[in-house]
């Protein structure tokens, strides 16, 4: 009976450490940022705090009864429901590794010693935790300056790096597709906007032929964009518009201007481009946008837009959803002049170019026409989103957690413009059901706790001939 309790201690101990790097990597690794900006704390009550307090309250044989019976399943369920469960990286299978060593180690010992009160539980994560975060930063840095090294040998790379409160990724996309047109170009995959995430990406993926390298980056606290851009020393910064996304972070739209303009402190700018949202001096190396900007017509076939370009108005389509695009394009355009493209091959490119999945994309698949949007976070894209559907002549239907890390008074507008303009409204998560329901006709709302249940919810009120805008998209820890 003895080994089997070191065995279900060790089973106990790893569960728990599956749950805390599962968190740890939602949140990028800050352990503040878990303890105190989770969106769900029933979880840690759940399956971290009670399982802890019941294996020492109850007695071993009726620990084992609840481990097995209740928690150990009800754990197991928790994870296949994850719509973003755990990716053993490299830095997980080694935080796992460490724990299930040291806790192996704890038990061998626990044998030999009188007493093993209260080390059992908390002092295994504790060191594994702690000893990770160490190897992490060891290993980090000896990463980071082998891909310094790696950019420092492409003596001819040029990098443009790109950063916004909304629309960074969407920038990054479009600006690839038309300088691809020239150049060899490489741009950070899907939405990697981290330090992290971009050391990997150097060392691991980026072609030494490489002429352009395009990267974005984003920030959860001020320095975050400044490491960033003291590594990739950017001779082209660009900052997008700037608004109150993760305002809970930043506390203040001042804090999140400021982040954002750390990544003009780059000792190699040739030329930066920054958004009118952005309250910047005016510097010869700086050229603000858009210029002069005319959207001229906006539809599901695309956007028609016109810009002053050196005095000149030029007429530019780009077959993509939404006017807010228009802006995005400004950026590309005057990065692709900047860096040798003509204006007739800049126009030839915005005419061929495919919109960023999930973002605005147009779908028409079983008699329904549907419009993804679920990679749009911002009140901006939303709003945009939510007109483009007004004008639809058929039955509309949205799905949407609202807005994320944002504030209760935008969530309140976009609750405005969504009763407005939607037959049927589907809110999925909890996090602004209550806020989202106030201002919309209850007649229309139908909540979606469970999202695995998505596709048999889409079935039941859904019908041939609607329009379906699936509007931003919550994983389910928010």
């Amino acid at each position: 009976m003895q080994y089997f309790n070191i065995f279900t201690h060790i089973v106990f101990i790893m569960c728990l450490g599956w749950y805390m790097i599962t968190s740890l990597q939602w949140y990028n690794y800050k352990l503040e940022r878990v303890i105190f900006k989770h969106h769900k704390y029933y979880w840690h009550i759940n399956y971290f705090a009670v399982p802890i307090l019941l294996y020492y309250v109850l007695e071993p044989f009726y620990f084992l009864i609840f481990f097995y019976i209740f928690y150990l399943t009800a754990f197991i369920l928790w994870n296949k429901k994850l719509d973003r469960p755990l990716v053993l990286t490299g830095r997980v299978k080694r935080f796992l590794a460490l724990l299930l060593f040291i806790t192996f180690a704890i038990n061998v010992l626990c044998l030999y010693a009188t007493t093993c009160e209260g080390v059992t539980v908390f002092v295994p994560l504790i060191l594994a935790y702690m000893v990770s975060m160490i190897l992490e930063k060891i290993f980090f840095l000896s990463y980071k300056h082998k891909a310094k090294q790696k950019l420092k040998l492409n003596s001819n790379l040029k990098i443009i790096a790109i950063t916004a409160s909304f629309g960074k990724t969407s920038i990054k996309n479009y600006m690839y597709q038309v300088l691809s047109k020239k150049f060899k170009t490489y741009k950070t995959p899907r939405s990697v906007n981290t330090i992290g995430g971009i050391v990997l990406d150097v060392n691991n993926d980026l072609p030494d032929d490489t002429e352009i390298y395009i990267a974005e980056a984003g920030a959860r606290e001020q320095g975050d964009i400044e490491e960033i851009t003291l590594f990739l020393e950017p001779q082209y910064p660009v900052i997008g518009s700037v608004g109150e996304q993760h305002i809970e972070y930043f506390k203040t739209l001042d804090n999140i201007i400021h982040t954002k303009m750390e990544i003009l402190k780059t000792p190699r700018m040739i030329k930066g481009f920054v958004h009118d949202t952005v309250p910047i001096l005016k510097y010869d190396k700086i050229e603000r946008f858009p210029k002069n900007l005319n959207i001229t017509m906006s539809n599901l076939d695309g956007i028609w837009f016109d810009l002053e370009i050196n005095g000149v108005q030029e007429h530019f389509h780009a077959p993509l959803l939404g006017s807010f695009n228009a802006i995005n394009l400004c950026a590309v355009i005057l990065v692709a002049l900047e860096l040798g493209m003509s204006i007739a091959e800049i126009k030839i490119a915005l005419d061929k170019l495919q919109p960023v999945e999930h973002r605005l994309q147009l779908i028409l698949a079983g008699g329904k026409t549907i419009i993804d949007d679920s990679f749009n976070g911002n009140l901006d894209g939303m709003l945009e989103a939510v007109n483009i559907c007004s004008n639809f002549q058929g039955r509309r239907v949205i799905i949407t957690p609202g807005l994320v890390e944002s504030t209760q008074e935008a969530n309140i507008q976009l609750a405005n413009a969504i009763d407005d303009t939607f037959d049927l409204v589907i809110l999925t998560g909890s996090l602004n059901v209550k806020v989202l329901s106030e201002h919309i006709n209850s007649n229309k709302v139908h909540i979606l706790k469970d999202k695995s249940k998505m596709q048999e919810a889409l079935i039941e009120h859904t019908k041939v001939g609607d329009l379906i805008l699936f509007a931003n998209d919550a994983p389910n820890f928010i």
